[in-house]
């Protein structure tokens, strides 16, 4: 681990500084194989096909709210990609959230502080993340985080195939330039107040090209230029003023999208606000989901808050309940398991029916 000293060359309120790996000296404790590299490059491929809609499959980026313990992620992912086998029209992405968002304080995530006691041991949970994200893709599934910190990006994004970049940070410049030169699909969601303009806005803004300053792998300050990324998509998680998951609030993203020149397409997030944070009503917006599908919908995809146990549990140093979330409540493993298989054949049905339309 590497020490604590105290910070006397640093400016103004720092007391002390822990000197961190770059991403490339973490990388080469924790390497990436070839083989691997390639399946995630695909994966990735795949899910920008989905995006453009030249893939007819749904994509649906499940998990845990944030990740606390990597054995009983790592449980909830061995199941995950068993399941994937049995839905065909569904494209699973696993939601391995190392960052947590605060509105105020609180546990920041496990890269921050893996041991959830305030030790803040940041170099351990680089590691620890790092390892348990390379062991969610060597069982072959595809990895979604959350874009939070531009300075730890560089840390995965050789591991990561989807990103969101959330309600708060959409509308951050230095965000928007991150996702730019991110290697994934991103996911921009719509603000806390329900408004999708500055969502539309970012994904425009992220797409272009431009020159943009980053930490680069060996964890020094350079000056890109980026072609920007054209795989930006909307996600629509509800508002101040309620859920934003109904047709016809789909169909307004989808137009506010196109009047911009943008993508129409839209993600829908089954959790925050379209449920009103309550768990259990994820299954209520994934069915709606399903129905609008039938019926001809420029729906790309669902998010949606899973784990083993249903519900929350208080943050806490113990281990708790064994695959209970720590951070938001969750929809547990059969409940999952049922609403994405009942997706599935909604999905098979809505390509059944485009197929049989008469050209």
């Amino acid at each position: 681990m590497n020490s604590v000293t105290e910070c006397s060359d640093q400016p103004l309120l720092a007391t002390n500084q822990r000197l961190l790996d770059s991403p490339a000296e973490l990388r080469r404790k924790l390497p990436l194989a070839a083989p691997l590299q390639q399946h995630i490059d695909q994966q990735r491929r795949d899910i920008d096909g989905i995006v453009s809609g030249k893939d007819s499959r749904l994509l649906v980026v499940v998990g845990p709210c944030s990740v606390h313990d990597p054995l009983a992620t790592l449980d909830y992912a061995k199941r995950l990609k068993t399941l994937q086998q049995q839905l065909p029209h569904l494209l699973l992405v696993m939601r391995v959230y190392i960052e947590k968002p605060r509105t105020s304080l609180g546990w920041k995530g496990l890269v921050y502080d893996p041991d959830r006691d305030n030790s803040q041991q940041l170099d351990k949970g680089l590691q620890v993340s790092r390892e348990l994200m390379q062991a969610v893709a060597q069982l072959g599934l595809p990895i979604a985080t959350e874009a939070l910190n531009p300075e730890l990006a560089p840390y995965f994004d050789d591991l990561v195939s989807w990103y969101a970049l959330g309600a708060r940070t959409t509308e951050s410049q230095t965000h928007r330039e991150m996702a730019s030169a991110l290697p994934g699909s991103i996911g921009f969601k719509n603000g806390t107040d329900g408004s999708v303009d500055i969502a539309v806005n970012a994904i425009k803004a992220a797409s272009q090209p431009q020159y943009i300053t980053r930490i680069n792998n060996e964890g020094r300050l350079v000056q890109l230029q980026v072609a920007g990324n054209r795989s930006g998509h909307l996600v629509l998680r509800g508002g101040s003023d309620g859920p934003n998951y109904h047709r016809d609030a789909v169909l307004a993203a989808s137009r506010a999208l196109q009047t911009a020149g943008l993508n129409p397409r839209v993600m829908v997030d089954a959790s925050h606000a379209n449920c009103g944070k309550v768990a259990e009503r994820q299954a209520n917006v994934l069915a709606d989901v399903g129905k609008q599908l039938q019926q001809g919908s420029p729906i790309l995809g669902v998010m949606l808050e899973s784990f083993l146990v249903s519900g929350q549990q208080t943050l806490t140093a113990e281990a708790g309940t064994y695959g209970q979330s720590m951070t938001d409540p969750c929809l547990d493993w059969a409940m999952t398991t049922e609403n994405l298989q009942q997706l599935n054949h909604q999905v098979e049905n809505a390509r059944q029916e485009r197929v049989a339309v008469p050209a």
